[in-house]
């Protein structure tokens, strides 16, 4: 069992930037691939960031890459996903989520989810 709790969300203007962090507990989380999602109003939960358990190996979804970072610190149990040149388009609520095997982009291939945090970015 793992749980996780997403953090800093909240508000920015376009063209801002905020970090996201997501602490693990409960079984190691060095074992485990992670990634983030997103949630718009009335959308499904999309794709955002995957890292994998060494921290080698990163993705991004097309619509963010070269905007935001996936990393971890597996000393602190920690993911952080740090956005830039954020649009109003990135607004959604996050979600990290882990998953025991490789890279996997489908919300149904992770074993274990945040609650999430809000991103909203204004125009």
């Amino acid at each position: 069992q793992v749980q996780l709790v997403e953090s800093g969300g909240g508000l920015a203007q376009a063209g801002g930037s905020l970090r996201l962090s997501c602490v693990a507990s409960g079984r190691t989380s060095s074992t485990y691939a992670m990634g983030w999602f997103r949630q718009a109003p009335g959308k499904e939960r999309e794709f955002v960031a995957f890292i994998n358990r060494s921290g080698g190996i990163t993705s991004y979804a097309d619509s963010v890459k070269g905007r935001f970072t996936i990393s971890r610190d597996n000393a602190k149990n920690t993911v952080y996903l740090q956005m830039n040149s954020l649009k109003p388009e990135d607004t959604a609520v996050y979600y990290c989520a882990v998953r025991s095997g490789s890279w996997a982009t489908r919300p149904a291939s992770y074993d274990y989810w945040g609650q999430g945090t809000q991103v909203t970015v204004s125009s």
